[in-house]
């Protein structure tokens, strides 16, 4: 019999009916007025998620050509300096590389930012930079607040990744100082993937690259968003800028507030799981560095194998993500972005505890109980 599998990942996440069915509309002049209202509507309600009053884009393209239209149109042959405690803090660095000279600060993955080296080097002149938020690989949480703080304080321009956590997890881009913004549609939002929104400061305006990407050029996406109807420079992905709507609305509807701690109070049933298994969570956490709140990593015990335990929880019809790159065979990591209630968090826990189990490994405690005990409260 054939069923959906349930995505808990990091993104793509499962989207809503109404998200899904808005993509089999009939096609759409991207020049009209039906178009602008439909860019309109989604700016209108992602200001109050992004944290901002500062002018809202959306690019058809992923998040990573977020972090290019940002970097490629703000911080060319500028000195920049790129926070990286895990893969996607690490793609940033490379492209800044392709457009500036860039230092990388580096952490072991899912451990604490460089925070006193990034004061270093905005001592000595760093003009901008770049940081994941939410930084997934290594489910850990990073202090864009103490970042913006220094940026301010050295009156750099500070580019922050947040794909994974905006419209999951408390986000305050004015309030935090933040130059660009960037979301991906797939996450959080769960909307499908293909679209990329990025919040724009008047500061950033004010310090424009001169020469920048011809596809990915933000001053001509404001060129465009600025008429009556709102339009983009080149044809857009119509289709998704409507499931994007949708998801909007939703959004919308639940506040962002309760859609907040809907994510906090799912990842933490997660974390109670994992604690009474005998795991080891993969971010270290500190005063200022959290664990994430809308993807939670563990590293496998001794003797386990990834694809024993992912490959058999796919087989009941439920997928959650390994680890990437240098962590990969060595953790897991259950995403919770988007729609995931209690139901998928239960779905998942008890597959997890079973899937150990079949391969003869034995957990600590119930963490199934746990869970159930978090999410009753």
């Amino acid at each position: 019999m054939y069923k959906e599998t349930l995505l808990m990942m990091p993104g793509p996440v499962p989207m809503p009916e109404t998200v899904r069915n808005a993509m089999t509309k009939q096609a759409m002049n991207h020049r009209s007025k039906d178009f602008g209202d439909c860019y309109a509507e989604i700016v209108k309600i992602l200001k109050p998620v992004f944290g901002t009053s500062n002018d809202m884009l959306v690019l058809s393209g992923s998040g990573t050509a977020g972090q290019e239209a940002a970097i490629g149109s703000f911080a060319k042959d500028k000195k920049i300096v790129s926070l990286v405690n895990g893969k996607f803090g690490e793609r940033l660095g490379l492209i800044s590389k392709i457009y500036g000279p860039t230092q990388m600060l580096e952490s072991e993955w899912g451990h604490p930012l460089n925070l006193e080296g990034l004061a270093e080097s905005l001592e000595n002149g760093a003009e901008v930079v770049t940081m994941v938020h939410n930084e997934t690989s290594a489910a850990i949480l990073n202090p864009a607040e103490e970042v913006g703080k220094l940026c301010k304080k050295h009156d750099a321009l500070f580019i922050l990744d947040g794909i994974t956590s905006i419209g999951g997890d408390v986000f305050k881009a004015d309030e935090w100082g933040v130059d660009v913004a960037i979301v991906g549609s797939q996450k959080c939002l769960a909307a499908p993937a293909g679209l990329a929104a990025v919040s724009v400061s008047q500061k950033a305006w004010d310090r424009l690259s001169e020469n920048r990407p011809f596809y990915l050029d933000l001053k001509k996406a404001k060129k465009s968003a600025d008429l009556s109807p709102m339009e983009t420079p080149t044809t857009p992905a119509v289709p998704l800028f409507l499931a994007l709507r949708e998801s909007c609305k939703l959004i919308e509807e639940e506040g962002i507030e309760n859609r907040i701690a809907r994510h906090q109070k799912m990842s933490a049933a997660v974390r109670a799981a994992g604690k009474t298994w005998g795991l080891k969570l993969v971010p270290q956490v500190d005063a200022l560095h959290k664990a994430s709140n809308t993807v939670t990593g563990f590293f496998y015990p001794e003797g386990i194998e990834d694809s024993k335990i992912r490959g058999a929880c796919k087989k009941m019809g439920i997928e959650f993500a390994g680890g990437q790159d240098r962590l990969k065979g060595k953790i897991f990591r259950i995403g919770n972005m988007g729609i995931i209630d209690t139901p998928e968090i239960l779905a998942t826990v008890a597959a997890v505890q079973m899937c150990f189990k079949k391969t003869g490994y034995k957990l600590e405690g119930d963490g199934l109980s746990a869970a159930v005990e978090v999410l009753s409260q």
